[in-house]
């Protein structure tokens, strides 16, 4: 069984996702941190031409697991979890993330991890693209003012130099390059639950997207 949750970056899906996972007692899937552990590699391997990436990126041995209410990402046994939400990375996530290659790869990934066990997974394009058939479909969204204000309270620990407009301008361009890329734009499933997150407390999201999947799939 999958259950996803799309919308732009910072509307709260991730955190919603991995808290419904934990109530549900389901695995949690975030497919974002998928292209940002991309972004990361290809940043360290000194940002190579994109054939040069995608024939080395074989060559690391990718693996994923939740726990804690973290999605752990190891790269070649290092654990780059930290590492994939720094500053750096997100200025570059949206360029990786638009690339045919980058998203075929990470669209297998998870085809193949959700082969067993049911799992709510967040993403930008998972109820149009990876998972059409999915058993339950949500599309979160807020406004660019209370997104830029969650993405700065979640960079601002392991990248303190970053400022809330840096933040709010990072996601403005996001916005633009996610909704506009030619290979699988973000966008709402026809058949995708709308959840509006502003001005609601995170329990009052979590409770609403909860009813709804115990209502629909008799959870």
């Amino acid at each position: 069984m999958i259950i996803v949750i799309d919308g732009p970056a910072g509307s709260g899906k991730s955190s919603t996702a991995r808290e419904i996972a934990d109530r549900l007692n389901i695995q949690f899937l975030d497919s974002g941190a998928l292209y940002r552990a991309l972004t990361f590699l290809w940043i360290r391997n000194n940002k190579p031409d994109k054939a040069t990436f995608f024939e080395i990126l074989p060559e690391t041995d990718l693996k994923t697991e939740y726990r804690n209410q973290t999605f752990f990402v190891n790269a070649n046994g290092d654990d780059i979890t930290s590492d994939i939400r720094s500053h750096n990375v997100a200025n570059y996530v949206s360029k990786v993330a638009s690339w045919p290659e980058a998203r075929a790869f990470v669209n297998q990934y998870m085809r193949n991890l959700v082969q067993k066990n049911a799992y709510v997974a967040d993403g930008r394009d998972l109820g149009t693209a990876v998972f059409p058939d999915a058993n339950l479909k949500f599309y979160m969204d807020a406004s660019i003012e209370e997104r830029a204000r969650r993405r700065f309270a979640e960079m601002k620990n392991s990248d303190p130099n970053v400022t809330l407009e840096e933040v709010k301008d990072n996601l403005r361009s996001r916005d633009q390059a996610d909704q506009n890329r030619k290979a699988d734009p973000l966008k709402k499933a026809n058949d995708a639950i709308v959840i509006d997150t502003t001005g609601k407390t995170f329990e009052e999201q979590v409770q609403e997207i909860i009813l709804i999947i115990k209502e629909k799939l008799k959870l």
